[in-house]
Parts: structure tokens; sequence; C-alpha cells
């Protein structure tokens, strides 16, 4: 196939280009390279994306109309994986508009180049930030998630209606993702592990929201990109035995679906830094403070649906996951 690969710079996309690049796929890569966070990271990357003759690279923001027709028009991809972002939770409470430029406008003309170019399959991130103030653990695809607590998972909440009405006005397949704390090598130095890993070799404090106390489905890279190439060869049909008296949230009679990539196991975050300790030789200076607006005390992925849709369950634990990435982190940064 021909995929188009949006955020290729990024740390799921990088990761997911690579994958389809091995198998033989040739990717369209697109990534505007903006600042969030270190940007010779990103070059990194796409060096090594580069390398790989069936790659094309396209400096491009999500949110400029104009360039993102012809990039559709001039490609004409056979299916579209949409992990270009905004990211970062926290940074949407101070910069909004670029959220949903980016996460809003920029999906609405990724959804328009699928309908206007006969795309066979839109695959799109969204996260288990949409889950919000949903307390029913695991958390389920089919569990009504309509109380997002930030803007970055409302902006997601917004990208699943939007294809759902795609998928229903002009049959547009569209399969969305909901993404559970990913980690592993070449990650985003905003997250937990590489913020913790930087200041325990520096001899720094690591600051531990809600007390220490928080869960998560922790998820190892590899597992996501098997979750996502997964989907992508399984385009959605339309749920034929989709009840309207009784709506599931993660179907429907037109070719959209819902789908939770994460690991079943949700460890605390204690137990997380317990083993990065173990794994940099080096004890913690902790310091615990109470949890932050926005944040949630636990996740944890119900993984049923993935397991049957491909037939295989993330399965790559924290005692494996996180001293891949530690080793990574040692030889990049020396």
């Amino acid at each position: 196939m021909k995929v188009l690969v949006t955020g290729s710079a990024g740390f799921i996309g990088f990761h997911v280009a690579q994958r389809l690049l091995e198998r033989g796929d040739e990717v369209v890569g697109l990534d505007n390279l903006n600042a969030y966070y270190d940007v010779a990271l990103k070059h990194a990357r796409l060096g090594i994306l580069n390398a790989h003759s069936g790659y094309s690279h396209h400096q491009i923001d999500l949110a400029d109309r104009k360039p993102m027709e012809a990039l559709f028009a001039d490609s004409k991809p056979d299916a579209v994986i949409n992990l270009a972002a905004q990211a970062g939770v926290r940074y949407a409470a101070e910069n909004p508009h670029v959220y949903v430029a980016s996460n809003v406008t920029g999906f609405l003309h990724v959804l328009e180049g699928c309908r206007q170019n006969a795309v066979k399959h839109l695959v799109f991130a969204s996260t288990s930030s949409v889950y919000g103030a949903n307390g029913a653990m695991p958390f389920s695809e089919h569990q009504p998630a309509e109380h997002p607590i930030t803007l970055y998972a409302a902006t997601k909440k917004a990208n699943e209606s939007m294809a759902h009405s795609y998928a229903h006005l002009f049959g547009v397949p569209c399969s969305g993702l909901r993404f559970f704390t990913v980690y592993g090598p070449w990650g985003r130095p905003d997250m937990a592990l590489f913020l913790f890993t930087r200041a325990i070799l520096a001899g720094e404090p690591i600051k531990v929201f809600n007390h220490g106390k928080h869960r998560r489905s922790f998820t190892y890279i590899d597992d996501i990109v098997e979750g996502v190439v997964g989907v992508l060869d399984r385009p959605p049909t339309g749920n034929a035995e989709w009840n309207a008296q009784l709506p599931d949230p993660a179907s429907s009679r037109a070719p959209y679906r819902l789908v939770n990539v994460g690991s079943s196991e949700s460890v605390e975050l204690l137990r997380y830094v317990e083993v990065l300790e173990q794994c940099l030789g080096r004890k913690a200076e902790i310091e615990l403070l109470p949890m932050q607006a926005g944040d949630v005390p636990e996740s944890h992925a119900d993984c049923s649906d993935i397991e049957k849709l491909t037939g295989r369950l993330p399965q790559i634990g924290v005692e494996v996951g996180v001293p891949r990435f530690v080793e990574w982190y040692r030889n990049h940064y020396g």
C-alpha cells in the first residue's frame, strides 16, 4: 500500500512508519516539525526514515488547507494513519487555540482529503483521556465517554464524532484508536519516563503526582505499532447488528469503529519508578505532590476488542519495556 502517515517525525508516527517500510509499504510522511519539544530528536527520527527508498517527507502543517489538499491530490494514498496532533495534555490549558487548529481544523483537512481522494481506510489517534471523569474500570470502548476533563481530550472526542459523520455521510472507513500511556525508545521528552530518567541521572528530584498513587496502563511502543498496523489491515465495514435504541459507542452501521490500544495491566506509578531505578542503578529522590488538575487517578484498558480484531494482545510489560528505553536513552544521549 501507499500510506500517508501524519506526524511521522513524532514518537508513534516514526515507529509506525518504520514498521510499514520494513514490510514493504510506501510511506508518505507529513510533519510540521514544530518546536513543542526538541526538534533535533525529530530530525534524528527522520534521518532513519529518509534512509528508506520507500519514504518521502513533506513538512506541512495539518491546519494549512491548501498544502493539505495538494498533498492528497499529488500522493493519492491508499490509506491514511493520522498521528499528527498538538501533544501535551497540560500545554492545552495555556495554548487552547493551537490545539483546536491542529487537532480539530487539521483533522477536518485529513477527513476531506480522504473523502475527495477515495482513501480506503483512515486510522486516527484518539486517546484514553477521552474517558475523563468515567470511573468504571477497565475502560471499555462500549461505555459512554461523554465527560472529558481536559481540552486535549475534548479535541480527540471531537475527532471521533467528526470521523463518524464522514463514515456515515460519505462512506469513509474510519478506525479511531484510543492509546494508553505510550512509552519506549525515541519517546517524547515531556513524558514521565523521559523526565524521570533525565532527572535521576542528573541527581535531581522527580515530581510524582497524586502522592504516587496513580495507576496506568503503561503501553510499550511496539505493542502500539502492532495494534495500529493490525487495525490498518482490517478496515471496518459497518455493524449490521447495531441497535439505534441501545447505541454502541464503539461501532455503527457506518464503516466506523473505536478500539482501545493499551496494556491490560494497570501498574502503580511507584512500581514504574522502581523498575527505572533498578535499570539506572540509582535511587530516585522523589517529591510527592497532589494530583494535578485534569489528571485522573487510574487508567486501565479493556483490550478484548483489539484481541478479537487482530488476534493479538499488547504483551510487553514494564519489566521488559523500561530497560529497553533506558538502553536506548544511554546510547542516544551518551
